[in-house]
């Protein structure tokens, strides 16, 4: 008995230490990150992350331990140690390939691998493929069989492959495959009393860091796809459901419903243009890096540039559905993808075909990829332009046709349309895996320096576009609105997810149709892609109602604040505070303003939570 029992602790032991070199790989890779940590803290990451260490173990140690008490039970059965190797070796190699996806994840996105990074792959393969494309394909592949190989290594050295089955009395194998099987019930649950493990009980830093270096990589998976496969519910309840309405009202309340009139004409054409990971670090004028966008520059000194806006949330799918119809982002879902939630959004084209608009949509990509053709057409969108409408030879990128192609092509398309029109565009070449025809304006294979080169690049498109445009018969009647669906870590590979740098974008009103005296113009109130909706209908005095989550930006009374969230997390902004918090880990990550109080900090948090809270609420009941 004490040999099986001492097998069981070795195989129990060996996941311990493979999860603990899991660990140290990510923190080597990313020890940048770590040089605001002390070594005392980095230490304390390995013996806090031994909870959900041990509950990931005893994940794994179920299947052996049935094996071995199903064997126990059936006279002259033996287990197989080709068995257990192979089960071994299989499940360290889920491990191998889920700590490769976890760092370049982590790297891209600042969280940790999860359930949306399968369902996306699951959804849509081949886009989900070519956003890899900036990873470094051959470390990853380095570090995932090294750690295999010393993985299938360790396991001679460690396990018992060898299992002896202890005596045969009935009345002895009872009770002991019931307590085997109770302790690891209770391993896996973290104890008897209380709720079970979670991130709360492991998480022990205000370094972000730090609590991401805690968890455990598989274990962290699980839990997530367990979360995301339960039945429907808000995982956001921070307070009653009225506290939540009432504060997130008062958010959107005006004292007079009134707008400052920036355009010429109440029913000029909209074009607006949707910018691919157009962050607010190329943007001179935003304080990001010089000569990346001069174009877009040149556009700031004659439009009107809506300076202190936010992304909703990290990715195209939320972008999109915040611009279009004024939605924000659900943090751990994403609505484009639901039809019989998504149909049931406003949308500003569903304002503008019953004014009289023809509407159109141009992509150069695969309009199927996160179910953006469905939500469209869903739209009253009287024409969508995609991949499928472009010859194979213009198709130059594993996303689609470049910018310069699409662009051009809606320049062709909207000398022909009746007037006035609506035409949404799309860029995508400023997009993982960041490829270019010809030669990039900032050379080497720096990946700050090929997500400039690929932003110049549709800087450099929209100039051709804005050239050519300016010779059309329509242009004098348009107003061009260009806005980023989402921010980015690249150039300056700074932003973590909590940063709110990382989500600020540039808003810009552009064309002839905006009075002269307003050209050049800088608006400075706190806003969201969300405003875009009431902002622009306002304007062709159109109501606005439906757009809810979305305020007038040029109405002097509407209140300044943003909201942007990641996967189970949030952050909420106004003039005088910004804070971010970690849901799984209950608790406030970043502020902006350190010198107040944390009373006045809790303000801006309970806010941000009843935000939160009230989104998720109306997502579910769509």
């Amino acid at each position: 008995m004490l040999r099986s029992f001492l097998s069981f602790c070795r195989y129990f032991v060996y996941w311990l230490v493979i999860f603990f070199l899991s660990r140290l790989i990510f923190e080597l890779y990313f020890n940048y990150k770590l040089k605001a940590a002390s070594a005392e803290e980095i230490a304390m990451t390995f013996i806090h992350g031994l909870w959900l260490d041990y509950s990931a173990a005893a994940y794994i140690c179920i299947i052996p331990l049935l094996v071995f008490i199903v064997s126990w039970f059936v006279p002259g059965s033996k287990i197989a140690s080709a068995w257990l190797k192979g089960y071994t070796w299989f499940c360290l190699l889920i491990i191998s390939f889920l700590t490769i996806v976890d760092l370049n994840i982590f790297r891209e996105w600042g969280t940790k691998v999860n359930y949306r990074v399968f369902n996306t792959l699951f959804t849509a393969p081949s886009e989900a493929v070519a956003s890899t494309g900036s990873s470094p394909i051959g470390l990853s592949l380095g570090i995932g069989v090294g750690l295999m190989a010393a993985g299938i290594a360790l396991s001679f050295l460690i396990i018992d492959f060898n299992f002896k089955k202890p005596a045969n009395n009935l009345l002895f194998k009872i009770p002991t495959s019931l307590l085997l099987c109770l302790v690891t019930f209770i391993i896996i649950r973290g104890g008897l009393r209380g709720a079970p493990i979670s991130e709360q009980k492991v998480y022990f830093s205000d370094k972000q860091i730090l609590n991401m270096s805690v968890l455990n990589t598989e274990w962290n998976l699980i839990h997530n796809v367990v979360e995301n496969m339960r039945h429907a519910y808000n995982p956001y309840e921070f307070m009653p459901y009225q506290k939540a309405a009432d504060l997130t009202a008062d958010n959107y309340k005006v004292a007079k419903d009134t707008t400052i009139k920036l355009l010429t004409t109440g029913r000029p054409n909209i074009v607006i243009i949707q910018l691919e990971s157009f962050t607010a670090d190329i943007i001179e004028s935003l304080g990001g890096d010089k000569g990346v966008a001069p174009y877009f520059e040149q556009l700031i000194r004659d439009g009107v540039l809506f300076d202190h806006i936010y992304a909703t949330g990290d990715r195209t799918d939320k972008g999109m559905v915040a611009i279009f119809s004024g939605f924000p982002s659900q943090a751990i879902r994403t609505i484009i993808t639901e039809d019989r939630k998504q149909r049931k959004l406003p949308s500003i084209a569903d304002l503008l075909k019953p004014a009289g608009y023809s509407t159109s949509y141009f992509y150069g990509g695969e309009t199927d990829y996160m179910n953006f053709r469905s939500y469209i057409a869903n739209h009253h969108i009287d024409t969508i332009v995609d991949e499928r409408n472009f010859s194979k030879s213009e198709i130059g990128s594993k996303w689609g046709a470049y910018d310069d192609v699409m662009l051009n092509k809606n320049i062709g398309f909207l000398d022909h349309q009746k007037r006035p029109f609506f035409s949404y565009v799309q860029t995508l070449s400023n997009h993982e895996p960041f490829e270019l025809r010809g030669r990039p304006q900032f050379p080497g294979k720096d990946m700050g320096n090929m997500f400039r080169s690929t932003a110049f690049f549709t800087d450099s498109s929209l100039n051709a576009y804005f050239t050519q445009a300016k010779q059309a018969n329509w242009y004098k009647n348009t107003l061009f609105i260009l806005i980023a669906d989402h921010g980015h870590r690249l150039p300056r590979n700074t932003s973590e997810a909590y940063d709110p740098r990382k989500y600020h974008i540039p808003m810009l009103f552009f064309g002839d149709v905006i009075k002269s005296e307003y050209r050049g113009k800088r608006i400075e109130k706190l806003g969201s892609q969300t405003d875009l909706a009431a902002t622009l209908l306002a304007q062709l005095y159109l109501p606005h109602q439906q757009f809810k989550w979305s305020k007038d930006l040029l109405n002097p009374y509407s209140k300044p604040f943003a909201f942007f969230d990641w996967d189970n997390g949030f952050g909420f902004m106004e003039p005088h505070q910004a804070v971010s918090y970690d849901n799984e880990g209950d608790k406030i990550i970043y502020r902006q303003n350190k010198s107040l109080t944390d009373k006045e900090s809790d303000q801006t948090l309970r806010k941000g939570q009843a935000y939160l809270q009230k989104i998720y609420t109306e997502y579910l009941s769509y």
